[in-house]
């Protein structure tokens, strides 16, 4: 039996029309929550990721601002954009489009971030929280990986899950997260021996490697659950044809764009052998937006909670 398909824009939709809900109840006590997203230089695909994060706000109600800064923009200059939208009342959430240009000292300007308006879940702060279990806003990638196995009913407690990848915006989050739903978690990197057996152990199989197609059906448990955190462009036709053989739409799509994506695992490998698949695209990539908007509701929820024009959750 072929993998069962997660279908992560209907599970964003979901969550966007509750993202609505609330909304409404923000504007009955006269707020709107806001996000500023701040861009650095003109890299095309931070480029398109800021305006469909700007869209989804506008098609929510939320208001949004993006502020383009010029690729020779400094870490001063930055910190001093993060200060004047850290002392603006109505905007909630502050995104810092990654990645930023060399002379950028990256780290120095998601630290400036108030915690309270971090709405990637990115300060040490909001990091500290989540080990804690204290509330607070939690990365939406690892968010959105939650979303998807709960709302698709695969259990999470007393199962085995692995996850390869251990960097700061993924892997260690959704390890995190896994171990607070009381899965039994595995964190796979690249010293990991015999890659494959351990992966094999997982009910739950978590691929953020950053590997196009790596993850095979030798890494995967018959009927596990498998989650692929990966995307990546294949511009060969070669590729094309070893990881989609006989998918004509894939092909189709190669032929009107020059490139098709993949993530990290090798779906010709992999589909039939596990028991539920997240596709790529059409997986976790719609989650992540979606969670944005969550965690900018949240932020202006959690900072008005002691004030009367509270809503409550």
């Amino acid at each position: 039996m072929p993998a069962r398909i997660l279908n992560g824009n209907e599970i964003r939709d979901q969550i966007k029309a509750e993202v609505a809900a609330e909304l409404q109840q923000f504007q009955e006590c006269g707020v709107r929550p806001g996000l500023a997203v701040i861009l650095v230089g003109n890299n095309p695909a931070s480029e398109i990721y800021t305006r469909n994060k700007v869209k989804s706000c506008e098609s929510l109600g939320i208001h949004s601002e993006r502020l383009i800064l010029p690729e020779t923009a400094t870490t001063e200059e930055l910190l001093s954009c993060v200060a004047e939208l850290n002392g603006r009342e109505e905007i909630d959430g502050i995104l810092v489009q990654l990645p930023l240009p060399p002379q950028v000292d990256s780290k120095r300007v998601l630290l400036a971030v108030d915690p309270q308006k971090d709405v990637d879940g990115f300060h040490p702060v909001n990091l500290g929280n989540l080990v804690t279990q204290r509330p607070g806003l939690i990365p939406c990638t690892p968010a959105g990986i939650l979303e998807i196995l709960k709302r698709s009913g695969i259990p999470i407690e007393g199962q085995r899950a692995v996850v390869i990848g251990r960097s700061d915006i993924v892997g260690k989050p959704v390890a995190l997260l896994l171990m607070h739903h009381n899965a039994t978690v595995t964190v796979c990197h690249s010293r990991t021996r015999d890659l494959p057996r351990v992966c094999r152990e997982a009910d739950i199989l978590v691929a953020a490697l950053g590997k196009p197609g790596m993850v095979t059906g030798e890494f995967v448990k018959p009927g596990a659950t498998v989650i692929d955190v990966g995307i990546s462009p294949l511009t060969s036709r070669a590729d094309v044809e070893r990881f989609f053989p006989g998918d004509a739409k894939r092909m189709e799509e190669f032929e009107r764009k020059g490139s098709t994506l993949l993530g990290d695992v090798d779906p010709s490998s992999v589909y039939p052998v596990a028991g539920a698949i997240t596709p790529v695209p059409g997986g976790v990539g719609p989650l992540t937006i979606a969670m944005l908007m969550v965690n900018t509701v949240r932020a202006a929820r959690l900072r008005r909670a002691q004030r009367p024009v509270a809503v409550a959750r």
